[in-house]
């Protein structure tokens, strides 16, 4: 399976969204469905690496998810912390490597303890790579390049800008899907998806099934995508 011949692109990235609106409509606190939300976690990965997907990147926290509630999220990063730990053993299996982008110097110490330590125990993974993005915006990615890239006296062309990103070494989302009905970007990804197709869909994250997204990637096969070419 190559990435011209097959309708599976390279690289998917997921803005996973709808949580806590799954759990609103199921009379839930908002926490249970952040707990479903990492099930599905589980299965999109899982079936991404079948699929032939080579580069997943998930839209986790935000740098603005930080204007929740303090009790939310302090939630999500012992969630964080309890899921990534239990995972290990089940994507070493799969051979899939883990990686965290963003600006991981905000983060609690013991949160980052944690994702270095399932880096460095999924780093032999070849199957794919699983990017998980945690504090990260994408305008300050760009604006923390620039300041780099200054700073490194090299030339500003795309390609040196480029390595500077929290994303160096990974090729940009050929598909961004998005849960939930919402259409927009939410400052995820912005210099990465200047022509990565775009697919957003009504269903919430935590009823995200795999059928839906091999639909989705059938339906990113069937596009011509141009460059800006003819």
């Amino acid at each position: 399976m190559t990435k011209s011949s097959s309708f599976v692109p390279f690289h998917v990235a997921i803005i996973m969204d709808g949580n806590g609106r799954w759990a609103e409509k199921r009379h839930l606190p908002r926490t249970e469905g952040h707990k479903e939300g990492v099930r599905v976690v589980r299965n999109i990965t899982k079936a991404s690496a079948v699929f032939g997907v080579r580069f997943l990147t998930l839209f986790a926290f935000s740098t603005e998810n930080w204007r929740r509630g303090e009790r939310e999220v302090n939630f999500l990063f012992n969630l964080f912390v309890e899921s990534v730990d239990s995972y290990i053993p089940e994507l070493k299996e799969q051979s899939v490597r883990l990686n965290f982008i963003g600006d991981m110097s905000g983060l609690p110490a013991f949160l980052r303890k944690s994702l270095q330590l399932a880096e460095n125990e999924t780093k032999k993974g070849e199957k794919m790579l699983l990017n998980i993005a945690l504090n990260y915006g994408s305008r300050r990615e760009i604006l923390d390049a620039v300041r780099l890239i200054c700073e490194s006296k090299k030339e500003v062309n795309e390609e040196n800008f480029s390595s500077f990103l929290y994303t160096t070494g990974i090729p940009d989302p050929d598909l961004i899907i998005r849960t939930s009905g919402e259409m927009r970007l939410s400052n995820f990804l912005l210099y990465q998806s200047a022509y990565s197709e775009l697919f957003f869909t009504e269903t919430l994250w935590p009823d995200f099934t795999e059928e839906e997204y091999l639909s989705i990637l059938k339906k990113f096969g069937e596009r011509n995508r141009k460059f800006g070419g003819i």
